[in-house]
């Protein structure tokens, strides 16, 4: 790895790189610029994602296409019912000399990609909240570390209601983001198919190994702050808590908002997103830029806002606008 003589340096060689990670995945992935932006900032912020989109929008040829970019370890579930949460960790079993030894699950990798996730049942889902957050895993009563840089990357269809089971909200909690991914425009649609039906697949190259991306983890974290974008976050957050603060948009129509963890990731998101447009310090636009993906999956629209036809964006929006 380079050796960098400052963060000023760092941070430019930061946004250079993520410059080619996007004309790499631009080879495979046409459109949807925003979205592998935000999936890139999650593994700068060393944070997890959650796509969701209708079928066929390439959601897990992303992922693919990203970990193809990245010089790491790529694992997929396919989650299924039967799924079961040894499926995921691993498991003991015994041996010829009839020994217990553990055998690793497809959880022991950089990337993982948990495959249309909600199709699952409850307890296989929550085999992922201690990795999620702890980055280990424990079974039998043994710990076992992961290995690292490790990020969970998500897809759900979010109109195929029938043979899936939400996800509790402790497990949403865990994702730093909900990114939704929306139909292509019409010359988008026509480059995908003549690219996708031609005879060449392109191909993608290895551009940061395992060593600059947690270089990068931590360079991110050592990002100044000002006081006032930071409490500009938690203002944010707080305003979504319906009861707690005041705010008339939160009372009409939510159940309720985001915690203390929508905060951390608000300003981890801003810095990310600061070094990422070449700049040293996030500020309030920063906050603004991941205030949707870090906030949507925090918050539950009471019976009002369904009726009223309000969406979870929408009262984002409403949010930004009286703060």
């Amino acid at each position: 790895m380079q050796a960098y003589s400052n963060d000023i340096e760092a941070a430019n060689a930061l946004a250079d790189s993520f410059n080619k990670l996007k004309t790499e995945i631009a080879r495979v992935i046409i459109g949807q610029d925003e979205v592998v932006k935000l999936m890139l900032t999650g593994v700068f912020c060393q944070g997890h994602s959650l796509l969701v989109g209708v079928p066929g929008l390439a959601k897990t040829l992303m992922v693919q296409t990203i970990s193809s970019a990245l010089d790491l370890q790529f694992k997929r579930i396919q989650f299924t019912p039967d799924l079961m949460p040894s499926d995921i960790v691993g498991a003991e079993t015994m041996d010829k000399e009839r020994n217990f030894q553990f055998v690793r699950g497809p959880i022991f990798a950089n990337i993982i990609l948990a495959d249309e996730i909600n199709r699952t049942p409850p307890k296989t889902q929550a085999a992922l909240l201690e990795s999620m957050q702890e980055y280990a895993v424990t079974i039998a009563g043994q710990r076992y570390e992961l290995p690292r840089p490790f990020f969970v990357l998500a897809t759900q269809n979010p109109i195929e209601q029938e043979g899936t089971y939400p996800l509790p909200e402790a497990q949403l909690d865990r994702f730093m983001f909900n990114i939704f991914l929306d139909y292509p425009t019409y010359q988008q649609e026509l480059d995908i198919v003549k690219m996708t039906t031609a005879d060449e697949m392109a191909t993608v190259k290895k551009v940061l190994t395992a060593e600059e991306i947690q270089y990068f983890q931590h360079l991110v974290r050592r990002v100044p702050v000002a006081d006032n974008v930071v409490e500009y976050a938690v203002k944010l957050s707080h305003m979504t808590r319906p009861g707690k603060n005041g705010s008339t948009i939160a009372n009409d129509y939510l159940e309720w908002g985001a915690g203390p963890r929508a905060s951390q990731f608000l300003v981890l998101g801003a810095k990310c997103n600061a070094l990422l447009n070449k700049k040293y310090s996030p500020d309030i636009e920063d906050i603004r830029a991941v205030a949707a993906p870090v906030l949507r999956h925090r918050m539950v629209r009471n019976f009002k806002a369904e009726a009223d036809g309000i969406t979870v964006d929408g009262i984002i929006e409403k949010l930004i606008a009286s703060h």
